[in-house]
């Protein structure tokens, strides 16, 4: 039930709309639409032909939109010797199967550092949250090295394996199962539920919110990576969509400008998959935002 103040009868919070609320709405809707901007400019970018895309003074909407950046984009992939279905390919086997494990492996981790008693509990969280402190530039050299010396260096579980390490997902499930009461899996354990049991019926649903957040966060982690095809795989076949993408504008004969269309194409076709995972589990991330004390 909404509250309502002693102030003239209004409700603090109508349920409705009420003119009260106008004055967010001045405030929000001006700030949502200038937030929108990059978005929108990203769709009509890529429809954008040649001469528009380099007109002076720069245009945000598109005149004569055209498809043709996209059909220079699917014809383009035959250059390189490898179909282009094969890039987008190990982009999805990646990103699927880095996604599915890390989800799993920061549940179970979450659960155990947060729930089980241990020796070195703590040190162990505390080493997890000083990995937050270091940017991937910073550890470069250490994870190459790494990498060549358990011989992953040109195989397909590169774009895996150093992927699966997610700290910030672990820090988010740990925070989330911390507010789990004690009593509750207690009380399951009485009734004979084992560790099993309270991890997928107790636990996992009630950290839904962190779950999705990890899911987003490690999907926009592999399917934008271009860093391990390019440091660490040789093979053409086994290189990423992202990767491909990246190297559009100068795949055309050296020629730059051309290669510019395709690369607006590109841009939307790699942002697209953000934007719908992100439109149908933002209600979660904003959950796990408030649970977890990131603000």
């Amino acid at each position: 039930m909404a509250k309502t103040s002693h102030f003239h009868g209004t409700k603090i919070n109508p349920t409705k709309f009420h003119w009260s609320q106008m004055k967010f709405y001045l405030f929000l809707i001006p700030l949502a639409i200038f937030m929108a901007l990059p978005i929108v400019y990203i769709f009509f970018h890529a429809f954008k032909p040649i001469d528009e895309l380099f007109a002076f003074p720069p245009r945000f909407f598109v005149e004569k939109p055209t498809m043709q950046n996209f059909s220079d984009l699917f014809s383009a992939s035959s250059e390189t010797g490898v179909p282009m279905a094969r890039y987008f390919f190990n982009s999805i086997i990646t990103t699927v199967v880095v996604m599915l494990f890390t989800v799993l492996i920061s549940t179970m981790a979450g659960y155990a550092l947060s729930k089980k008693k241990f020796r070195s509990k703590k040190y162990i969280f505390e080493i997890n949250t000083v990995a937050l402190m270091f940017v991937p530039a910073a550890v470069g050299i250490p994870r190459y090295l790494l990498i060549e010396n358990v011989g992953l260096i040109d195989s397909f579980f590169v774009h895996i394996f150093p992927l699966l390490a997610m700290p910030i997902g672990l820090f988010l499930v740990k925070q989330f199962i911390d507010q789990i009461p004690d009593e509750l899996l207690e009380a399951a354990r009485l009734d004979g539920a084992n560790d099993y049991f309270i991890f997928m019926k107790i636990i996992v649903p009630l950290v839904k919110p962190a779950i999705a957040t990890i899911a987003i966060l490690s999907f926009q982690l592999v399917w934008n990576n271009i860093e391990t095809s390019t440091l660490y795989v040789n093979d053409e076949g086994l290189k990423t969509f992202a990767f491909y993408m990246s190297t559009l504008a100068s795949q055309v004969e050296g020629n730059t400008v051309a290669g510019q269309g395709m690369a607006a194409a590109a841009s939307l076709i790699m942002f697209l998959p953000n934007l719908i995972i992100f439109i149908f589990l933002q209600r979660q991330v904003m959950n796990t935002m408030a649970h977890s004390g990131i603000k």
